[in-house]
């Protein structure tokens, strides 16, 4: 297999586009002395239509404001509960990609809520101004005909003006040529020998992977490979079960063993960490006291030197969770490693004290792990679903994103692919981390939504019982599952190549 091709269609197309728009190949205009080199014309879209809100269908407590200050004859608001809506009718005359650019004003704060398109979830709009602005989502494909755009409620309370549709921009095709190299100067050959092969193959393929921490023999594992007769490149597990306080209660911890014995089959390793904290902090079930419900611990106070108690045990749990990355290295197994997960939601711990401090812990973290414990096997995933969390190009090796659409919701997710691209000032590989639904790999493609794995979550994502591995099909049914893990552009286990003598990238020479 060409793992390492990087010419991708929509790639050459938008090589063809800016050739037609410099004059490349045209003789005329040949690169002489006596004629300047044509410098590339900015692209403009083309508004393709324009849709007031107020005349859209509305829904549950969605009502017109008159208001000559804006366009038409006003604006919507009403966004409140669940059912609320706007949907407008548009009519496209050539397929193609689109943006939908939504003129839209806050009640008040951060506001999010999602749009879908013909029924399919295609992203959210977000302000957090009280004035009007544009937010968009991104490269939506429309085929010529009518299609219905709907805005729908999530934090709801925000005003709607109109929706523009304009074509969108070529993708760059540098979007996807990462150079592999690691933040962490002392990475061992084998965390080299793994981001190698993930660089060589991104953008042309996507690595399929399932979260199971029964390990690779797992109920969820054993669906799939009944299903479609193949086996995920990458195996997530949790962890949680090494952290004091769980250890304390006499928690299993069997994931050292599982992840050997992955790697041994060939696989690829991913680890995550539901940090329960310390027994001091914890005011609720201990067992979910990674959630800001569950416990008082206070981030800002113990980053900020106010809780010495609080930072002292942090480091003991930190201690502690090197232990099992200590022995997978020993053992020769890298892991992609993803910390610190989904902190923007603010529903877990690490999150609920804002970015800075998060910040302050994830660095923290890098610098304990690696400098202090010298763990080398490490390939770092930031994880944490916002720019504003985001801690620099020089602690982060991959960016991930967790997205739950829905049941049987296949969409690419190509505009929040786009965005998490540009949270870093370099080329970063883009991974979905966690996911409810398998992607149509077609639709991805055709996107250019070149997440360069997924890993979809455990128990009813996948299975429907709790003891018997059987298919639920709730989120993904089965002829997708099956039509993603046969798809040619699909790494699944048998397909990927012996990560052990893999040959490491000449910019790691460098």
């Amino acid at each position: 297999m060409a793992m390492n091709m990087k010419k991708r269609g929509f790639g050459i197309l938008f090589f063809l586009m800016v050739c037609l728009v410099a004059g490349c190949g045209n003789k005329e205009q040949g690169n002489t002395p006596d004629t300047p080199t044509p410098t590339l014309t900015p692209f403009v879209p083309e508004i393709v239509g324009t849709y007031e809100a107020e005349d859209g269908v509305l829904a549950g407590n969605v009502k017109v404001v008159k208001d000559s200050s804006r366009s038409g004859t006003g604006y919507v608001k009403g966004f409140e509960k669940e059912g609320d809506s706007c949907t407008m009718t548009v009519k496209i005359e050539q397929e193609g990609f689109y943006d939908l650019v939504f003129r839209i004003a806050s009640n008040g704060g951060e506001k999010t809520n999602p749009v879908s398109v013909d029924g399919s979830p295609v992203g959210n709009i977000y302000v957090k101004e009280t004035s009007y602005i544009d937010d968009s989502i991104e490269r939506v494909w429309f085929t010529p005909g009518e299609h219905t755009v709907s805005v729908g409620v999530s934090w709801g309370w925000f005003f709607l003006d109109f929706l523009t549709i304009q074509t969108s921009e070529p993708l760059d095709p540098s979007l996807y040529e990462v150079e592999a190299k690691l933040i962490n100067p002392n990475a061992g050959d084998e965390a080299k020998r793994l981001m190698s092969y993930l660089c060589d193959i991104y953008g042309e393929y996507f690595l399929s992977g399932q979260v199971c921490d029964t390990g690779p023999y797992g109920l969820e594992m054993q669906v799939i490979k009944k299903t479609t007769g193949k086996s995920p490149a990458i195996l997530g597990m949790d962890l949680m079960d090494y952290t004091p306080i769980n250890a304390a209660h006499g928690s299993s911890r069997k994931m050292v063993e599982n992840a050997i014995r992955h790697w041994e089959d060939g696989g690829i390793i991913e680890l995550h960490w539901h940090w329960n904290t310390p027994e001091s902090y914890v005011t609720g079930e201990w067992y979910g006291s990674f959630y800001t419900k569950n416990t008082n611990l206070n981030l800002k106070k113990i980053m900020d030197g106010k809780d010495v108690n609080g930072y002292e045990a942090l480091m003991a749990d930190i201690a502690a969770i090197a232990e099992p990355l200590l022995a997978l290295q020993e053992a020769g197994v890298p892991v992609l490693f993803r910390p610190l997960h989904e902190a923007s939601g603010g529903w877990f711990w690490w999150g609920a004290s804002g970015p800075e401090a998060y910040k302050q812990l994830y660095v923290l973290l890098y610098e304990k792990l690696t400098n202090e414990y010298g763990l080398n096997n490490l390939i770092w995933v930031w994880n944490g679903q916002s720019a504003d969390w985001y801690p620099g190009d020089e602690y982060v090796d991959i960016i991930g994103e967790d997205i739950y659409p829905g049941e049987r919701v296949y969409t690419s997710q190509i505009a929040k692919y786009l965005e998490v691209a540009s949270y870093s000032t370099e080329r970063k590989m883009v991974y979905l981390t966690e996911c409810g639904c398998i992607f149509d790999p077609d639709l991805a493609y055709r996107d250019g939504a070149m997440w360069g794995m997924w890993a979809v979550w455990q128990g009813d994502f996948v299975r429907k019982d709790i003891a018997v591995a059987s298919i639920s099909e709730q989120y993904t049914e089965s002829d997708m599952m099956k039509k993603a893990y046969e798809h040619e552009r699909v790494i699944t286990l048998d397909k990927v190549p012996d990560l052990k003598t893999y040959p490491i990238s000449e910019s790691f020479k460098n």
